[in-house]
C-alpha cells in the first residue's frame, strides 16, 4: 500500500513516516501544499493524509482542487482544529475522515485502514469504450492492452468523454470540467489539448475514437455510419 503524507512539521512526518513504513506502507512525503498537490495529481495513491494547516496553500484548498480534478483518492485530515465547524468545513472540502491533534497512532492506523476497505467496497468501475479503457482510481489509460501515457489535462478531458460517450460533449463542457477558471481562449485551449490527446490513442493504425463535431463539440465513440 502507497500512502502520500503532506504535513509540514518535518519532525511529525518524519515519526508518521516511519510508523507508517513500519506498518507495510511505502511512503511519499511533502512538507507543503504544493508539492502534495502534485504528488498526489501525478501519482496513484491508496490514501493521503493531509494535515489542514499548511503555510501559503492549506489543506483545505489542496482537497477542494484535487476532488474538482477528480481525484478520488480516500484523504483523511489532520489537524489541531477540533470545533464542530473546523470539522464540517474539511468534510465539505472532499476529506473522507477527520483526525484532531494530538492522536495516538494506532486510532489513526486505524481509521486509514476502514479508509482503504471502504475504498476497496465503492471502487468504480473501470470505464470502456472499444479497446480503450481508463482507470478512474489508478488514472491507467490503455489501449488494446497498452499504456498510454497521457497529462493531468489530457487525462481530464478522456475522462470527460468516456463519462459521456456516444454523445455529443461542448467544448464549454469539457473546458470547465478541466480549467478551475474561465480563460479567454478556452475553446482553443480545449481544440490543442484534444488534439494532442488524439494523436496519442490513435497512433498507427488504431480507428479514431474521437470525432469533431463541426461547431458542436467532440464525440468519443466508434465511427457512425
Amino acid at each position: 500500500m502507497r500512502l502520500l503524507l503532506v504535513e509540514d512539521d518535518k519532525k511529525a512526518a518524519r515519526v508518521l513516516a516511519r510508523g507508517f513504513g513500519e506498518e507495510g506502507f511505502v511512503v511519499d512525503v511533502a512538507h507543503s501544499g504544493e508539492l502534495g498537490d502534485e504528488l498526489a495529481a501525478s501519482n496513484r495513491y491508496d490514501a493521503i493524509v493531509l494535515d489542514r494547516l499548511l503555510p501559503r496553500k492549506d489543506g483545505l484548498e489542496v482537497c477542494r482542487g484535487l476532488r474538482r480534478r477528480g481525484v478520488g483518492t480516500p484523504i483523511l485530515m489532520l489537524t489541531a482544529r477540533d470545533s464542530l465547524p473546523d470539522r464540517v468545513s474539511g468534510l465539505d472540502s472532499g476529506a473522507d475522515d477527520y483526525v484532531t491533534k494530538p492522536f495516538a497512532f494506532e486510532e489513526l492506523l486505524a481509521r486509514i485502514r476502514a479508509l482503504l476497505r471502504r475504498s476497496e467496497l465503492t471502487r468504480p468501475p473501470v470505464l470502456r469504450v472499444s479497446d480503450l479503457s481508463l482507470d478512474p482510481v489508478t488514472h491507467r489509460v490503455t489501449r488494446g492492452g497498452v499504456e498510454i501515457s497521457l497529462t493531468p489535462k489530457e487525462y481530464s478531458i478522456l475522462e470527460t468523454l468516456m463519462r459521456h460517450a456516444g454523445e455529443v460533449v461542448s467544448r464549454t463542457r469539457i473546458g470547465r470540467s478541466v480549467w478551475e477558471d474561465d480563460p479567454e481562449d478556452l475553446n482553443n485551449l480545449v481544440d490543442v489539448h484534444v488534439s494532442h490527446l488524439r494523436r496519442k490513442i490513435e497512433l498507427g493504425d488504431r480507428p479514431s475514437l474521437i470525432h469533431t463535431m463541426r461547431s458542436r463539440g467532440f464525440r468519443l465513440g466508434e465511427p457512425q455510419e
